[in-house]
């Protein structure tokens, strides 16, 4: 599901892209300064590739190149800036994403941050819980040793009749 999205995306910017670059190639035959910026920038690049594809295929390195003629240099400077918008735009689209992911798990990890706080106070109570009626059992257990099998079970009664004797017929 991801791959056709991601490939319709790319397509999409791509397409996009198309007419910033004509605009570009537009805006380089009116502006003398900008044809020379960008004829530079393609020179350059010519030189940079043509130097890594020399070094790659072992051909020597010290050789001269030849400059590419201006239109050559325009429509390559062209498609470089094309390159670069729709490459931007894809790192920011990345970015964007590795941003929201990231929040979503500080999310989920504040949830079970949480949820862990919230069991130890219920273990913390529940012990606390538990002592209590150890405390109680060993409170009943020392009147029934004081009175007998028949004070467990008659823990109402008050002292003052305790203190009475019992009647012998």
């Amino acid at each position: 599901m991801v791959l056709p999205v991601l490939k319709l995306g790319t397509l999409a910017l791509k397409t996009l892209s198309k007419p910033i670059a004509s605009r570009i190639k537009k805006e380089a035959g009116i502006h003398p300064k900008f044809r020379n910026f960008i004829v530079n920038i393609a020179q350059s690049n010519h030189r940079i590739t043509t130097t890594m594809q020399r070094r790659l295929y072992g051909h020597a390195t010290d050789v001269a190149i030849r400059p590419l003629d201006e239109e050559k240099a325009v429509q390559a400077a062209v498609d470089l800036l094309g390159e670069f918008v729709v490459f931007s735009v894809g790192v920011a689209a990345l970015i964007f994403e590795v941003q929201r992911n990231s929040r979503s798990e500080a999310k989920k990890e504040e949830l079970r941050r949480q949820e862990m706080e919230n069991m130890r106070q219920r273990d913390e109570d529940l012990a606390q819980e538990v002592e209590l009626l150890k405390q109680k059992l060993a409170e009943i257990e020392q009147l029934a040793k004081g009175r007998g099998l028949s004070g467990v079970f008659n823990l109402k009664r008050s002292n003052t009749e305790e203190a009475k004797p019992i009647p012998t017929a």
